[in-house]
């Protein structure tokens, strides 16, 4: 069995959070110690283990697809991501809901150490804006026809008073008294392959080798504000629920002329009164008299594009399903629709008058039933 996380559970790299876990379901029951009779069944049990344990994380996993599997494995066997670390990040860095790499944090530093000889970092390097989440709610119709929507954000931006130097322009320049103005400050590190020299970004002057007599008023010296904005998003015909739209560029400014970090909108498609979505398919019951039933009949049936007319043949019974080809949901990619499935269900009259009950009494007495009181009944629950 492949060491690939997708690869162990069998999915694709793109697969949403829930195919992945009926993979894992799949998995577990075929290599479960207890009933599989291979002999490296528990081997290969620890590894679905931890396959659905880090790509379920939505951290973990998009920490594990930045950086490989190796990778992953190394700077958790040497401590990225155990306990003490920030929520935000299961390794370290800065509190992304997408695990975006803006910010940096632990997990970088460790990396610097283990596969980088030591090496500090670059000095004033750029460095990616953090990502941005957002969650939209839309009906199974906006699923159905594709549609806009505004959606406001809240995210750091270069601050106008400053343009983002974080002070004033006439500011006093002073060598930072914390690095001597090397920008860097030297640290040395414990790790599994020894003491290892590490030279980090300056806190006091954030790499820049200088301070300032006075701060910006508007962004006390950082440079960002906090802002919202709208932007207008299209979400194309045959979304599904929890699926995501990327907007690149539309996060927050990067540092030191690095590039903006991303928008991430997760789109929610709310149930509908009617019908039921079962991937492109479509699911929907429809009352039919009992004469229909009978004889047959051509009866009109709502899809989410207007009425379409279903033929129910004589003879049907209550519960039989009838196709009405490419009335469903249309294929994200474009290419066709989905089916919409009607179930029928045969209603039973409840009050009859005269002419009806004298109707259904001679069409009982003709197929050799003996008609008594309660007969009606008899029909309902026959229905």
């Amino acid at each position: 069995m492949s060491e690939d996380f997708y690869d162990v559970l069998g999915v694709s790299r793109d697969a949403s959070k829930d195919e992945i876990k009926n993979a894992y379901r799949k998995k577990a029951a075929k290599y479960h110690p207890d009933v599989s009779d291979e002999d490296d069944a528990q081997e290969k049990f620890k590894k679905i283990q931890k396959a659905k344990e880090v790509l379920t994380d939505d951290e973990k996993r998009q920490m594990y697809d930045q950086v490989g599997h190796d990778r992953f494995k190394q700077a958790q066997k040497h401590g990225a991501g155990g306990g003490g670390q920030s929520r935000g990040n299961p390794f370290g860095g800065g509190g992304n809901p997408f695990g975006g790499m803006g910010g940096g944090g632990g997990f970088e530093d460790l990396f610097n150490n283990l596969f980088n000889g030591g090496r500090g970092q670059q000095r004033n390097r750029p460095q990616q804006g953090r990502d941005v989440a957002q969650r939209i709610s839309i009906d199974l119709e906006d699923a159905y026809h594709g549609v806009e929507r505004d959606v406001t954000i809240r995210r750091r931006e270069v601050c106008p008073e400053c343009d983002g130097a974080g002070h004033p322009d006439d500011a006093d320049v002073n060598t930072c008294s914390e690095c001597g103005g090397s920008g860097q400050q030297t640290t040395v590190q414990q790790t599994p392959f020894g003491r290892v020299q590490q030279a980090t970004t300056c806190r006091a002057c954030g790499g820049d080798g200088e301070t300032y007599s006075e701060d910006c008023s508007e962004c006390r010296g950082s440079g960002r504000v906090r802002r919202t904005r709208d932007v207008t998003i299209s979400i194309p015909a045959g979304f599904r629920d929890g699926q995501r739209l990327r907007y690149r560029g539309e996060g927050e400014p990067g540092e030191n002329g690095g590039p903006n970090g991303d928008l991430f909108v997760e789109v929610s498609v709310r149930d509908h009164d009617e019908f039921v979505r079962e991937g492109d398919d479509l699911h929907y019951t429809h009352p039919i008299s009992f004469p229909q039933a009978v004889f047959g009949s051509t009866v009109e049936v709502p899809t989410l594009d207007g009425d379409e007319e279903l033929k129910v043949p004589a003879g049907t019974q209550s519960g039989s399903t009838f196709t009405v080809s490419g009335a469903g949901m249309p294929h994200l990619d474009g290419r066709g629709s989905g089916d919409l499935h009607v179930e029928v269900h045969v209603v039973t009259p409840e009050d009859l008058n005269k002419e009806q009950r004298e109707a259904l009494k001679k069409f009982a007495e003709a197929g050799g039933e003996e008609v008594k009181e309660g007969l009606f009944q008899k029909l309902k629950n026959s229905l």
